[in-house]
C-alpha cells in the first residue's frame, strides 16, 4: 500500500507539473497533421494523401532553429529515394534480392548525403514507390514528392505560428535529478558507514566497490542531462516565445558544469576509499571513528549537492521564484563544508598510517572542490562569463580614438568588475 500511495502521489505530481505542457504539445502535433491532410486533399482531390500529415507531424516536433534543416533534409531524402525507385523500377522487377539491393543503395546514398535522422526516409520512399509497380512508378513518385512538400510546408508554418515552449524548466529538473543522484549516493553510503562503525568495519571493501560503481553510473548519465540542456538552448533560438522568458540558460549551463565536476570528484573519493578498504587499519580500535568521520563528511557533501541542485532548478523554472530560503540553504551547506574541512585538517594533523593519510587527504580535497564548485560566488562568476557578449554602445558625441592616434584610453565602464570574495582561500583551477 505504501508503494502504491507513493506511486500515485508521484504520478499526480508529474501530471500537475507537466500536464498542461503535454496537452499543448499533443494539440500542436494534431493540428499540424490535420492541416497537412486538409491542404493535401485540396491539392490532390479524390485521394487520401496520408504522407502529408505524416511529414507535418515529423517536422513540427523539431525546434525552430533546426526546422529549416529538418525540412530540407526530409525533402532531399524523399527525392533521392524516389529517384532510386524510378531507376530500379524501370530495370528490375520487385523481388527479394532487388528489394535488399534497393535498401542497401538507399542507406548508402543517405549516408553520403549526410541526412542524419532522415537517412532511413530514403529507403522508405524508395520502397513505397517501388511497391506501386513499374507502370505507375513515375506518377506515384511525383505525388509522393508533392505530398512531402505540402506536409513540410504545413509543419513549418505550424511551428512558426505555434512555436514550442522553451524547455528551460525541463533542463533544470534534469540537472536537479543529477544533483539528487549524487546526494542519494552519499546519504546511502553515510548510513552504511555508520552501520559498519557499530558492527563489522571489514564489510567496507564490498560496499566501497558498490559505491564506486554507482558513482561511475552517475558520471555516465551526465551526457543525457547535457542533451536536455542543449535542447533548451536550441529551443530558445528563433523562438518568439523565448522573448517573454528570462535568459536562464547560462545559469543552467553553469549548474551542469559544477555538478559534473562534483560527480567526478565524488567518483575519485569513492575510488580512494575502495583502494584502502582492505588495509590493516580496519583492525584498529580507531577504525570506527574513521568511518564515522567519513559518514559525517558524506552527509555534508550530500547536503551541498542537494541544495545546489534545487537552487539551479528554481532558477531555471520561470514559474518558480528563487527564494531567500534556497540561498540560505546553500550557504548553510557551505558552512558545513567549512567545518568538515577543519575536522579533516585536525585528523590529518594526528599521526596515522599511510592509508588513512591518503583517505583523509582525498576527503579533504573533495570537500574543497565541492566548496568551490557549489559556491555562490563561483556560480555568479561563471554565469557572467557564459552570458552572450554584447558590444558596448557608442556614446553620442564621443569619437573613438584609433590605434594610430596614440595609446588607447580605457573607459572605466568597459573594465571587468571584480566580484567580492566569500572566503580567504584562492579558488582552485578547473580540472
Amino acid at each position: 500500500m505504501r508503494w502504491w500511495r507513493g506511486f500515485v502521489s508521484r504520478e499526480w505530481a508529474r501530471v500537475r507539473r507537466d500536464g498542461r505542457a503535454s496537452v499543448l504539445w499533443s494539440l500542436r502535433i494534431t493540428v499540424a497533421a490535420t492541416a497537412g491532410y486538409l491542404v493535401a486533399s485540396l491539392v490532390f482531390p479524390g485521394t487520401q494523401p496520408l504522407l502529408a500529415p505524416l511529414t507535418a507531424m515529423l517536422v513540427v516536433q523539431v525546434t525552430p532553429l533546426s526546422l529549416l534543416a529538418s525540412g530540407v533534409d526530409r525533402v532531399v531524402a524523399v527525392v533521392a529515394g524516389v529517384a532510386l525507385a524510378i531507376g530500379f523500377g524501370t530495370v528490375v522487377p520487385l523481388e527479394w534480392w532487388s528489394l535488399g539491393l534497393l535498401i542497401l543503395v538507399s542507406i548508402t546514398v543517405g549516408q553520403f548525403l549526410r541526412l542524419r535522422s532522415n537517412l532511413v526516409e530514403v529507403a522508405i520512399s524508395a520502397m513505397l514507390v517501388l511497391g506501386v509497380g513499374a507502370i505507375g512508378t513515375e506518377a506515384a513518385a511525383w505525388q509522393r514528392i508533392a505530398e512531402t512538400l505540402v506536409g513540410a510546408g504545413v509543419g513549418i508554418v505550424a511551428t512558426l505560428v505555434f512555436p514550442p515552449k522553451v524547455a528551460s524548466s525541463d533542463a533544470g529538473r534534469a540537472i536537479d535529478g543529477l544533483a539528487d543522484a549524487i546526494s542519494e549516493l552519499l546519504v546511502r553510503a553515510a548510513g552504511e558507514l555508520d552501520a559498519m562503525a557499530a558492527g563489522d568495519p571489514r564489510r567496507l571493501a564490498g560496499a566501497a566497490r558498490e559505491w564506486l560503481d554507482d558513482a561511475r553510473r552517475i558520471t555516465h548519465d551526465i551526457p543525457v542531462v547535457g542533451a536536455a540542456l542543449l535542447r533548451a538552448e536550441e529551443g530558445r533560438r528563433l523562438n518568439v516565445r523565448a522573448v517573454r522568458t528570462p535568459h536562464v540558460e547560462p545559469g543552467l549551463r553553469q549548474g551542469l558544469e559544477a555538478l559534473e565536476h562534483t560527480a567526478v570528484a565524488i567518483r575519485g573519493l569513492m575510488r580512494s576509499l575502495s583502494d584502502v578498504s582492505d588495509g590493516d587499519w580496519l583492525d584498529d580500535e580507531s577504525a570506527s571513528d574513521v568511518l564515522r568521520d567519513l559518514a559525517e563528511t558524506f552527509r555534508t557533501l550530500a547536503a551541498g549537492a542537494d541544495a545546489f541542485g534545487e537552487l539551479v532548478r528554481h532558477e531555471g523554472d520561470v514559474q518558480v521564484n528563487l527564494s531567500r530560503d534556497d540561498i540560505d540553504r546553500l550557504q548553510e551547506a557551505q558552512d558545513g563544508m567549512v567545518r568538515a574541512r577543519a575536522r579533516l585538517d585536525a585528523a590529518l594533523a594526528e599521526p596515522r598510517s599511510a592509508d588513512l593519510v591518503e583517505l583523509y587527504a582525498a576527503a579533504r580535497s573533495t570537500v574543497r572542490r565541492l566548496q568551490h564548485e557549489l559556491g555562490l560566488e563561483e556560480r555568479v562568476r561563471r554565469q557572467v562569463r557564459l552570458l552572450p557578449r554584447r558590444r558596448p554602445p557608442i556614446r553620442p558625441g564621443v569619437r573613438r580614438r584609433s590605434t594610430d592616434d596614440g595609446p588607447h584610453m580605457t573607459d572605466p565602464d568597459e573594465e571587468t568588475q571584480v566580484l567580492p570574495r566569500l572566503s580567504d582561500e584562492p579558488p582552485e583551477a578547473d580540472a
